[in-house]
């Protein structure tokens, strides 16, 4: 890597950052020691346990009050001493002002753009997703302290599956498997809630509130006159169990969440956000959910409203509340509770019920300790913010995820020659807006992919090819003109947030506009075979793209956040090698066909549904990774047990219940794997290691193969090092079976990394 490169990119991000003017806004608290009332309060003795604590304040409050705080802007109770709190602030892949909780208008004035979630999952690396979750912690406590925030409670992850390609919000997901979106979940919400990677969660406050959202089943926006609002999710109880509900399950119970959203959609004819067996059986009973529910913004009054499933606003208010949910981002709430409570509808104790779950968070966040310059976190100021650290780790989260699809006879990476010339050509080149995706807030720094590939070769020309990505009015032939010039050409092209957003999905995989014929146009017209780089959420159809000689190189690199032109251009040049993988199946145009509202994951032969995502698709795929697998056992017997009952399916495979088995039985059959990973290439670089389970015989249903673990390994060329897996058979070779219930069958089963398979047999 040459220190010129880095240097000249360096001064480009000088120029872009942002400079604040000092505030002397102050946080907002509660139980101010210098207000001598505070004293008599109980709820501000910090000595007695949180729920002694919010049972007193909630005894304190009219039933106006209450009433009062059901809402995400919860106004001040200045006879308490209690300040206005906003429940909703966004945090998505940095702290963002998409919510009305934080202002931009102070001694802040910018945040770390990092990458989209779709391409930081792509790194299949939890230190680096911990590592990030914490860095935006840091920065929102900043926030606050800076007095520029009236919440510390987050909406982020969004931990819902990437179903279907064609999702506006797919770009926000960890992708389409619930092991990688799991993962990310409890990385995140440690990382944000300031938590340590792994282990119990350590006592004290809360640096941030996470919430995983949309709570279930939550994978459409707007398709073809059906949007979320009206959809009503059609879910089979195995789909439910394997694919939809592990993320949350693991978000509550690895990640201790202490929020959560409940989705706009309907699952099987229920709203999510009026669910008891959902919100209250699932999340709070067996999952241990301890914190506050809140709904999807204006998600209460479609319950009555639009769906007509409650006859009255009255009966939707009680339907929420009675199902669990605390608190309703909108104003449905504040206008119908009381009616509710005057009709003898509503008991005012599931009020209580709520407001305890919500002062309790807000007391866990230090809220009520008195001033936080004296508190844990209090010492957190503006310079934590867009920090050197932050800044390379944004930059790194950028590098990691980027996916090298195609590399014809070794084009890249571009030779560094002083006399070459470049044209940088395509609608993404040089769109700053492009890069950061959606709910972002201001990033601190940014550099576009020209500005970037400019640092490394003087000559370089550019021109965008198109109006726009929509690129209705292509100018192809000033863009070939410039091509021909060069000694090479890269070209920069993709969607953006006019193609896939919130309230917006696709209706087709491939390019947007006349992106294509640019495309080809150009290719054909260079010197050399040119390089394709690709920003974008969701996938897209380049098929045309895959063996067309005079494209050599493709790269994707999802919305890589304000560094994310630095690592696009050092992945050209050679100075990162990308290891990313995509985290979602890219499918043919062809896909279109299959409606977008069928939420099966499973195919069916008779009707010639084809199945969704990795696990089910019967389309084509692609892994090719070569690597041994030596295990320390290949054998698992499961027939040992007195209490388990041994059953047989429809397709003759003996199988039995997980739950029947034990944990003891279950951990004293666990395997460590060790892998043998070598870099045979001629850089350093990071490889993702991914560990799959399939069957010589699976039933009905049954995946085709379903990743149970994955490492990301940093090795030098020619370096070698072994990765290391515990695997429990109870937990990673069961499925559900047709209820949804946890079964493992009988039989063979094979463990897959890249073209390596080893079987182990599995005796019930």
């Amino acid at each position: 890597m040459k220190l010129h490169s880095l240097l000249l990119i360096n001064l480009i991000y000088v120029t872009v950052i942002l400079v604040g003017v000092e505030s002397t806004q102050s946080p907002p608290f509660s139980c101010d020691s210098s207000n001598p009332s505070t004293k008599s309060y109980h709820f501000c003795k910090t000595t007695l346990p949180i729920p002694d604590r919010v049972r007193d304040l909630v005894s304190r409050l009219t039933l106006d009050e209450k009433i009062s705080q059901l809402v995400n802007s919860a106004p001040a109770i200045p006879r308490l001493g209690i300040p206005a709190y906003e429940w909703w602030s966004e945090a998505l892949h940095g702290v963002a002002d998409a919510g009305p909780g934080i202002r931009f208008n102070g001694t802040i004035r910018s945040a770390t753009s990092f990458p989209q979630v779709i391409l930081t999952a792509a790194s299949f690396d939890v230190h680096l997703w911990y590592r990030i979750g914490r860095a935006i912690g840091v920065e929102a406590r900043a926030v606050y302290n800076a007095g520029q925030t009236k919440g510390m409670t987050f909406w982020a992850p969004n931990i819902n599956i990437f179903r279907d390609p064609r999702w506006g919000r797919g770009q926000e997901t960890p992708g389409e498997d619930p092991l990688v979106t799991g993962s990310y979940a409890v990385s995140y919400v440690r990382g944000v809630q300031g938590d340590c990677l792994r282990g119990l969660k350590r006592c004290g406050e809360l640096q941030a509130s996470a919430c995983c959202k949309h709570f279930t089943a939550y994978d459409l926006d707007d398709w073809k006159g059906i949007d979320r609002f009206k959809f009503d999710a059609r879910v089979t109880m195995q789909d439910l169990a394997d694919t939809y509900q592990p993320p949350f399950h693991r978000c509550i119970e690895e990640g201790r969440a202490s929020g959560i959203m409940c989705a706009y959609n309907r699952v099987n004819g229920v709203p999510s956000c009026a669910d008891f067996n959902l919100l209250t059986n699932t999340a709070r009973k067996r999952w241990n959910f301890q914190g506050y529910i809140t709904s999807d913004c204006d998600a209460v009054s479609l319950i009555h409203d639009s769906y007509g499933y409650a006859k009255t606003p009255e009966d939707a208010v009680v339907d929420v509340l009675k199902a669990g949910m605390d608190v309703n981002c909108g104003t449905y709430l504040l206008n119908h509770t009381k009616s509710a409570v005057m009709q003898k509808k509503l008991p005012e104790s599931e009020i209580d019920r709520a407001l305890e779950n919500l002062f309790a968070v807000r007391m866990r966040l230090g809220l009520f300790n008195g001033n936080p310059k004296g508190q844990p976190y209090g010492d957190i100021g503006p310079n934590q913010v867009c920090s050197v650290e932050h800044q390379t780790l944004a930059l790194d989260a950028a590098r990691d995820g980027i996916v090298l699809l195609k590399n014809s006879q070794r084009l890249l990476p571009l030779p560094k020659r002083k006399t070459m010339s470049l044209a940088v050509i395509g609608p993404n080149a040089n769109s700053p807006k492009t890069l950061i995706g959606n709910y972002a807030g201001p990033p601190c720094k940014f550099i576009t992919p020209l500005q970037a590939l400019q640092s490394y070769v003087k000559s370089t020309m550019y021109h965008p090819g198109c109006d726009a990505v929509a690129c209705s009015s292509p100018s192809i032939e000033k863009a070939v003109e410039i091509a021909q010039k060069a000694d090479y050409v890269v070209l920069v092209v993709g969607l953006d947030q006019t193609q896939e957003r919130e309230a917006h999905d696709r209706l087709d995989l491939v390019l947007p506009g006349k992106q294509q014929q640019l495309i080809i146009r150009v290719a054909n017209a260079a010197k050399k075979p040119v390089v394709l780089v690709l920003l974008s959420g969701g996938p897209v159809d380049i098929s045309f793209a895959k063996y067309k000689h005079n494209i050599g190189s493709i790269l994707w690199a999802g919305y890589p956040g304000g560094a994310g032109g630095a690592a696009i251009a050092e992945t050209i040049f050679g100075d990162h090698n990308p290891g990313g993988r995509l985290p979602v199946t890219w499918y043919p145009q062809d896909f279109t066909k299959i409606p977008m509202t069928d939420m099966r994951m499973r195919p069916e032969s008779n009707s010639g549904y084809p199945g969704r995502t990795y696990r089910f698709y019967t389309g084509k795929r692609f892994l090719n990774l070569a690597m041994t697998i030596p295990v320390t056992r290949n054998k698992l017997y499961f027939n040992q047990s007195s209490t388990a009952h041994v059953y047989e399916n429809t397709d003759s495979i003996r199988y039995t219940s997980v739950a029947e088995l034990g944990k003891e039985l279950c951990d004293s059959n666990n395997m460590s794997i060790s892998i043998r990973v070598r870099n045979d290439g001629e850089m350093a670089g990071k490889h993702s290691v991914l560990l799959f389970v399939r069957r010589l015989k699976a039933s009905a249903g049954s995946p085709i193969k379903q990743l149970v673990a994955f490492q990301s390994v940093h090795l030098n060329a020619g370096e070698s090092a072994d990765v290391g897996f515990l695997l429990n058979p109870c937990e990673h070779f069961s499925g559900p079976n047709k209820d949804g219930l946890m079964v493992i069958e009988e039989g063979t089963h094979f463990l897959v990394v890249g073209d390596q398979e080893h079987p182990v047999t599995v005796v019930v």
